[in-house]
């Protein structure tokens, strides 16, 4: 079939990585963006930059106007009410019914409520898009008190940026520390000691419970502590929009089921970034994405599929964050079976390497580390075999050992 017409619906990086792959890989079809925002953003500095007023609304914008014109992208600022797969197209909250021959689907997900009395408040805060940034740094002046549930990623960077403005904030977290499957214990335990360096104050608890208070808010924990704050911002992962495709028909399991190719249980409509979840040809599942990267390859194969091209080969898997000041990446995978191997600098653990038996390397994290973790991706991308003496060399630059 010949593909006159794409429709993608949803405009984070997932989304625009497909039109941008699909023009850049020669498709000179009608191609269109449906999202109510507009002109597709970044997400990451939400937390960061953008939170603390060091870029604004065009300064996240993943590509200009003129982009968009140049490369005959059209943006439909719009919603989705439905999903019509005979014949293929959608139906928008206005009215209007837009017609397709693929469906590109990327809408992401949705901050994840506490399951508590309280956590639907809609004083209660998220931070998952703009508008929700916007909120945010409009409550934060400095002596606010900010209570911050959850902290990993994105708890943890807006506990950071609050701190810069002056919050008084309190970081809330069930796990201690978080973050082990993604750097493992040694660097987990360093980065969070880092928020009650900067002032902030750490709980180690389960909240129970969230009331309104004359004065704010007052967040319960199981084991009887109370936190008095002015805001409650959680940040406990997400839930995948998957709305749209179950009412379709598509079939979905904690996100929309896709094959290699991206392709949905639908032959012409395909699913990219967090909300799409890999099917494998055996049947078993694998666990979603929800890391940047993630969302641009996604993007870059559903593109590459669609257009029956030879599929782009990504490495593994990688995703950075930044807190007080500090950048951390990871690479691969820290809590697969093996052991880990650490480099000591100055008396503290700046990278670890999770090997398996066989000598292989599984997974590296760092902080301020940033070639390190290039290296490393180059070697567990070849199947280097690396001695262990040298990982841990904190003078031994690893990309020597990465040819």
């Amino acid at each position: 079939m010949n593909i006159e017409s794409i429709l993608i619906v949803g405009g984070g990086l997932a989304g625009f990585t497909v039109a941008q792959n699909l023009r850049s890989r020669g498709y000179a079809g009608r191609l269109d963006i449906i999202d109510p925002a507009g002109t597709p953003y970044d997400r990451p500095p939400l937390s960061k930059g953008y939170l603390l007023g060091d870029k604004d609304a065009a300064g996240i914008e993943l590509a200009p106007a003129s982009w968009f014109a140049e490369h005959q992208v059209g943006l439909v600022a719009a919603t989705v009410d439905a999903l019509d797969l005979e014949p293929l197209g959608v139906e928008l909250s206005d009215g209007r019914k837009l017609r397709a021959d693929r469906l590109v689907l990327a809408t992401g997900g949705s901050a994840r409520p506490l399951p508590i009395p309280g956590g639907d408040l809609d004083s209660v805060l998220v931070l998952r898009n703009r508008e929700d940034a916007d909120r945010l740094r409009s409550k934060i002046v400095p002596g606010m008190r900010l209570a911050i549930v959850g902290a990993g990623l994105i708890g943890a960077e807006v506990a950071s940026s609050a701190r810069q403005l002056g919050a008084e904030v309190t970081l809330v977290d069930p796990v201690d520390p978080p973050l082990v499957p993604a750097v493992g214990p040694e660097l987990a335990r360093r980065l969070h000691a880092m928020h009650a360096d900067a002032g902030i104050t750490v709980i180690h608890g389960s909240p129970v419970g969230i009331a309104r208070t004359q004065a704010g808010h007052r967040l319960e924990l199981a084991d009887g502590q109370v936190v008095e704050s002015d805001e409650v911002l959680v940040g406990i992962g997400i839930i995948p929009n998957t709305e749209l495709a179950q009412a379709a028909g598509l079939e979905t399991d904690n996100g929309v089921l896709v094959d290699a190719n991206q392709r949905t249980s639908h032959p012409g409509v395909y699913a990219v970034g967090d909300m799409a979840r890999t099917r494998r040809p055996n049947g078993t599942l694998l666990r979603r994405g929800e890391h940047w990267e993630y969302a641009m390859n996604t993007g870059a194969t559903a593109a590459a599929a669609i257009l029956e091209q030879e599929l782009p080969v990504h490495g593994a898997s990688w995703f950075w964050s930044d807190r007080h000041g500090t950048h951390v990446e990871g690479v691969g995978a820290m809590n697969g079976e093996g052991t880990t191997i650490l480099r000591i600098s100055a008396g503290e653990p700046v990278a670890a390497f999770r090997i398996a038996g066989d000598g292989r390397m599984l997974g590296a994290a760092a902080i301020d580390g940033g070639l390190t973790i290039k290296a490393a991706r180059r070697i567990i991308d070849r199947g280097i075999v690396v001695k262990a003496s040298a990982l841990a060399d904190p003078d031994m630059p690893l990309k020597k050992l990465a040819r």
